[in-house]
């Protein structure tokens, strides 16, 4: 088995045991990750061929912000440990006396806040995969244009799987200013994000010839 082969077993291991982490909010920046990945794999693959010199500019564009994705989704896995330890740590707090009791439920709404924007931010890089997509899909080389489809469909996961991690925690924030305008944010994503993939797996569809 190769490094990269037994890292990967090795996350898929963790993700399987009793342990909370790393758990869905890892798995939903994993999934945005390959669609970023791949995405540069189909702008990789196009740059400099014959017949695409034309889209060579755009997609290596494409190509630098995608990479700019794939880091920040792959740091997203970690922050989602940090900020499911620190809501946990903040609901193992002493409350013996009043002052404690104060201390520790602002501590767990403070925690509750990183949270909810923590997958936020992740639901916000999968929405710029899917749109990154959306140009590879149309300007890519045909012989990897299910890739195309595929990291669409891997980002869009991605994104609704984050979505999920938003909605549990907002569900718990007092303020809720706070939580129904990272609410309002993710439902518009999710809405925008539904159709563009569905557009971008159409047109995917519609090269392929099936």
């Amino acid at each position: 088995m190769s490094a990269k082969n037994e890292q990967i077993g090795n996350f898929l291991d963790a993700l399987a045991s009793e342990k909370p982490t790393p758990g869905g909010g890892g798995a939903a920046a994993i999934m945005g990750g390959v669609g970023a990945a791949l995405v540069s794999m189909v702008a990789n693959l196009t740059i400099g061929k014959k017949g695409y010199e034309a889209h060579d500019a755009d997609l290596k564009a494409v190509n630098e912000k995608a990479e700019a994705l794939r880091a920040e989704l792959t740091a997203a896995i970690d922050e989602d440990v940090v900020a499911f330890n620190a809501v946990m740590g903040a609901y193992g707090l002493p409350r013996g006396t009043d002052e404690e009791k104060a201390a520790r439920a602002a501590a767990i709404q403070k925690a509750l806040k990183e949270a909810t924007d923590a997958p936020l931010r992740a639901v916000k890089a999968c929405h710029e995969v899917i749109k990154l997509s959306t140009i590879v899909a149309e300007k890519g080389n045909l012989n990897v244009i299910s890739d195309a489809g595929v990291a669409v469909l891997a980002a869009n996961a991605g994104l609704r799987s984050a979505a999920l991690n938003v909605f549990i925690n907002a569900k718990s924030i007092k303020d809720r200013d706070f939580a129904e305008t990272r609410l309002g944010e993710v439902n518009a994503l999710l809405d925008l994000s539904a159709k563009k993939t569905e557009e971008v797996y159409d047109v995917v569809r519609g090269k392929i010839g099936s």
